[in-house]
Order: C-alpha cells, then structure tokens, then sequence
C-alpha cells in the first residue's frame, strides 16, 4: 500500500456522504432536500451564508431561510457540482469543499431581485467540516450578485473583468476520487499557500516582481472572480482587471493575519481555503468598484478554489461576498437595486415550467 494515502480516507468516506445531499439537489423537492439536509448536519451546526441571510443554525433554518426561497422562485431548481474535493487542514479538521452552479428557470421573485423567465444561474462554493460523519459547520458563499447581473438589476459599478456563465476545471476532473493521497494533496497546498506568502509582500516589501508571478502561475491562467469583479486570463489580465485596482484601494492587504484563521486544504491536483472572514484591510486612496474610500478597515470572506498543473496555477476560481463589503461601508445594494428597478413588475411570472 502507498503509504501516502490515507488508511482510513476519511476524506473520501465525506465525500459519499456528502453525495447524497448533492444528489436531492441535484434533483429539487422540498421533502428530499429537507430529508437531505437532516441527515447531514448536526442539529447545533452553524451555517454561515452569505449577506442577507447570516448566520443560521442547523439543518431546517438554513433550508427555511435560504433553500425554500430560490426554489419558489425557481420550482425547477436543481445543483451542478463541478468540483468536489476533500482534505485535512492545519487545524487537524476534515472539510469537503464543492463549487458548481445552483440553476433554474427564474420565475418568481428572489431577494427582491425580478425575475426573468430564462434560465439562471448561480455560482456557489460551500465547505463543509465533518465531525465524525456529520456536518458540525458550513462555510458558503452563493453568487447573488450574478443572478442580479443576470436580471439586469445590478446597481452598482460594472464589472472590470468579463462577466459570464463560470466554467469548471478544464480537465473535467473536477469531482475528485479517492483515495487521498496525502503527499500530493498537501503538495498543491504548499504551493498555494507560498503563492500567497509572496503576494502579500507587494506592495509593502517591494514592487510587483518581490510576488514572483511567474514563477507560481501559469501564463495562461485563468481567475474566475465573482460577479461584480469578473474574470481575467492570464497574469496581465489578473493584475489589470482585479490585483491593481484591489490593491491601490487596500494597500494595508495582508497586515492582521494574526487576526483572522485560515482553513487550507489540497486534494490531488486541487487546493482550498475558506475563512470566516479570511481578510482584514482598510479602503483607502481612490476607493474600489465606484465606492468612495471610507478609510474604515472591513472584513472579507473569499472562499476559493486553485488547480495546479505541472506545478503552476493554471485555474483559480475565487468567491468574495461583496454585497457584506458594502454593507459594511452602509451602502444598501438592495434598496439601491429597488430604486433602479422600481418600473418594472416583480410579481410571479406566469410562464411554463418543464412541458408547455
């Protein structure tokens, strides 16, 4: 037996488990999903969503409170993971990490937002921590700003970076499967987290270079940020459309780490991190996505995905929950989003779900 793999494979028996919530997503009904849920989380498990929804606590709040809203407005709701992986922290903790797309036919209201009658998708990364076989915390963030941008109801600063439907791991190995290989997986790991050591030594320790792009990143990578910011390809297109302006607002990026705690994990050729919140950093200088420079420090939630080949990031899909960014700075995006879309009709559409 390799003795780099895990002899018990905690990590792929998570993943069984989490399968089966997965499958009654991936197939809507109220009593499937609920049933689902029961079976996975502990009754004292903490959900942490993102803005509006906040913090939850076991199974049945977090399917009343977010699951039973997008799927009256979409009765076709369904859950497409492209990426499933799993692994040990440096805490000691097991975690399963998902990313994928909630979709379906947008016919009734959602978070205020209009509906469209088209199909619709959302981006979502959701981590989950296992205790013993049960889910004892969850970690998500949904891209709500996507469906906004989607229903052409988006009131805030366009996005710098391209704006469209995220793809998954180019090589389709996405759903990765056991066993766990502790070498490898911890190995793309490393390599994320020295990636990030040297990116924060920019600006404060030197000038572009001291982060050795090159070096950790493909040049044909590509960064799926989240609706709001956009995607980039390739270095020049991260540093123009996301790292500079980032950057010039937040210069202080990556000074409080001894603030905040990282949940680091690799699966074969993947890695993760989630955190809640993983960033401090104060908006400053010329302000960021249209938002004026408050000098006030804010917290950030990003919760991403890398894929490494021969031995460089060649995909990085990265979720940030913007809309708690401004609403920690007291801009209301959804009463801003009723202002520009005070005109148009909000109530249920009457259009055919499934067979007409």
């Amino acid at each position: 037996m390799n003795n780099n793999k895990v002899k018990d494979d905690i990590n792929s028996t998570n993943k069984e488990i989490i399968a089966k919530l997965r499958k009654a997503q991936a197939d809507f009904t109220e009593v499937g999903v609920r049933n689902a849920l029961n079976d996975l989380l502990l009754t004292d498990a903490v959900v942490h969503m993102p803005y509006p929804f906040g913090d939850l606590v076991g199974p049945d709040d977090f399917f009343d409170t977010c699951y039973a809203p997008l799927f009256e407005a979409m009765p076709d709701l369904e859950r497409r993971d492209w990426i499933v992986i799993g692994g040990r922290t440096e805490h000691g903790d097991n975690w399963i990490g998902c990313g994928g797309h909630y979709v379906g036919t947008f016919v009734g209201p959602w978070l205020d937002i209009p509906p469209t009658g088209h199909l619709t998708h959302m981006r979502f990364h959701e981590f989950y921590r296992f205790e013993q076989g049960r889910v004892v915390e969850v970690q998500a963030l949904w891209d709500i700003p996507e469906v906004m941008i989607q229903a052409n109801a988006w009131p805030m600063a366009p996005s710098l970076g391209l704006e469209f439907c995220i793809p998954g791991p180019a090589t389709n190995d996405g759903l990765v499967s056991g066993p766990w290989d502790d070498k490898h997986s911890n190995a793309s790991c490393d390599l994320v987290k020295t990636m990030l050591q040297h990116m924060k030594k920019h600006p404060s320790q030197g000038d572009v270079d001291i982060m050795k792009m090159p070096h950790f990143w493909d040049d044909r990578v590509n960064w799926y940020g989240p609706a709001g910011i956009g995607t980039a390809r390739g270095i020049a297109g991260f540093r123009n459309w996301h790292q500079i302006p980032f950057i010039n607002a937040m210069p202080d990026r990556g000074k409080y780490v001894d603030e905040i705690t990282y949940h680091f994990f690799g699966d074969k050729d993947y890695a993760a991190v989630t955190g809640w919140p993983n960033m401090i950093q104060t908006i400053t200088n010329d302000g960021w996505m249209g938002i004026a420079p408050t000098g006030k420090r804010i917290t950030m939630k990003s919760l991403d995905f890398w894929r490494i080949e021969r031995g460089k990031i060649r995909e990085n899909w990265v979720m940030v929950d913007l809309l708690d960014v401004y609403n920690q700075l007291n801009i209301d995006v959804f009463a801003r989003m009723n202002e520009f879309n005070k005109a148009r009709i909000k109530g249920r559409l009457s259009f055919p779900i499934g067979e007409y």
